[in-house]
């Protein structure tokens, strides 16, 4: 069986940044396709199946009568398509140097852990906060039981020898407008959570936010404490390109995708997951996933690392301050972290800013200040009183507008480049660069 975290080890130790779309097609013929058009994209490149919204909750039947109408789906029915097909797609396609994920977004992810490891695949994404806040109304207390079995169920199969892969997406709640810290110090409980279950090879995430300067902090703060809270344990840091609403124009998108690959190199990140010029309007093609694979590699080749760098802050770092006050306080909850979660969640030592479901506690809101930095107006219960600031200011309608909108308008008003229209251009321009790269 490949080895993900292998493969983004050896990428690592050649100074390649892994690259990875998040791509899934309903039909057989089609995902295989897009596997292979992948496969070849460029030098370090992490195959993807994404699962389709009816099997990530369970309504096999749905996803069983929109094959048989021909309806498109918006991902791969891993769970309703029989092995044998599943096994077609994929003949030939993982190996060594082309590991395939499995990325699904479901709180009740075991029939998906059971399928994709009848595969002979052994990596995945999610967890048990990421993975139900965002995405419905199941209880968090459910996720949390869900969680636990789909991870026991993962490190079985390293009794066969296996060393399978699990990935937080703790770090993208919502996709925009949660503070760094608290996205670091979820992803970081949800590796802690993998960790306990067994799982040996972990991946933490973070996605792009407002400020790249704030981003650098957070990837930092996030491979520290991985090194801190990880004993014996494989670990990289993922990076998200931007996961809110995204710039509509070709130029817009693609400084938005290069500066997100720049990020992860700088800021010491192994794998980077891109988005295409495409993402405002649709669901991208298989050509528009190869050409975002492309731009963000030749981004992040062209981009050098602060020398000596770990990837690691040891100055001040306020993403860190916060994220470890979070985790430190969840943890004293209870010895048992999927208690400890439910507790957080409960007393809103843990709270999602804008978030609607039950289970969070809906005090906190957040803004984006004048520097470009995604900061608290309201930290409601969290426990970080003593290390951040409370800016108070008051979003209005219009104001969590023009925050949602605030990268897609600051990336598309830039000017564009002269030197070849569109997202088809080869050359930096580097004016664009100063402008955006606050």
């Amino acid at each position: 069986m490949t080895s993900f975290g292998r493969f983004v080890a050896a990428a690592r130790a050649r100074g390649t940044l892994v690259v990875q779309p998040r791509m899934g097609f309903s039909d057989p013929a089609r995902m295989r396709a897009g596997l292979l058009a992948t496969k070849g994209a460029a030098d370090a490149v992490a195959g993807t199946l994404t699962i389709d919204s009816y099997t990530r909750v369970g309504d096999e039947p749905a996803a069983v009568r929109a094959l048989n109408a021909d309806v498109p789906l918006n991902g791969y029915p891993i769970t309703s398509y029989s092995p044998g097909t599943s096994r077609w797609v994929l003949d030939g396609i993982p190996g060594p140097d082309f590991p395939v994920q499995v990325r699904h977004g479901s709180a009740s992810p075991q029939r998906i852990v059971s399928a994709l490891a009848r595969l002979g695949l052994t990596a995945t994404e999610g967890g048990p906060v990421s993975y139900c806040l965002p995405y419905g109304r199941t209880p968090l207390v459910d996720s949390v039981r869900n969680w636990q079995q789909a991870c026991e169920q993962l490190a079985a199969l390293r009794a066969e020898g296996a060393e399978p892969h699990l990935e937080s997406f703790g770090g993208c709640m919502l996709g925009q407008l949660c503070p760094p810290g608290l996205l670091v110090a979820i992803s970081a409980l949800e590796g802690i959570f993998f960790h306990r279950a067994g799982l040996r090879s972990i991946s933490l995430s973070y996605t792009q936010q407002t400020s790249p300067a704030q981003d650098r902090q957070a990837v930092r703060a996030l491979r520290r404490l991985a090194a801190e809270l990880l004993p014996d344990t494989d670990w990289h840091v993922v990076v998200y390109t931007y996961m809110g609403v995204y710039p509509r124009s070709p130029h817009g998108a693609r400084a938005l995708l290069e500066r997100s690959a720049e990020l992860a190199v700088r800021a010491g990140a192994d794998r980077l997951i891109v988005k295409t010029a495409a993402e405002a309007h649709r669901i991208p093609t298989v050509a528009e996933n190869t050409q975002a694979l492309r731009i963000a590699a030749r981004a992040a080749a062209r981009t050098t690392a602060p020398a000596g760098a770990d990837g690691h802050d040891h100055a001040d770092n306020p993403v860190y301050a916060e994220a470890r006050a979070l985790v430190d306080a969840v943890l004293d909850l209870d010895a048992d972290l999927g208690k400890a979660l439910l507790k957080a969640f409960e007393h809103g030592y843990l709270d999602v800013p804008f978030c609607l479901h039950p289970d969070n506690a809906g005090r906190t809101r957040s803004h984006i200040d004048a520097a470009g930095r995604l900061t608290w107006s309201d930290i409601g219960a969290l426990p970080i009183g003593r290390v951040t600031a409370q800016r108070g200011a008051r979003l209005t309608a219009g104001g969590l507008y023009d925050a949602l909108t605030y990268i897609q308008r600051r990336y598309d008003e830039a000017p564009a480049p002269r030197s070849a229209p569109g997202w088809q251009r080869a050359a930096d321009d580097e004016h664009a660069h100063d402008l955006l790269e606050v």
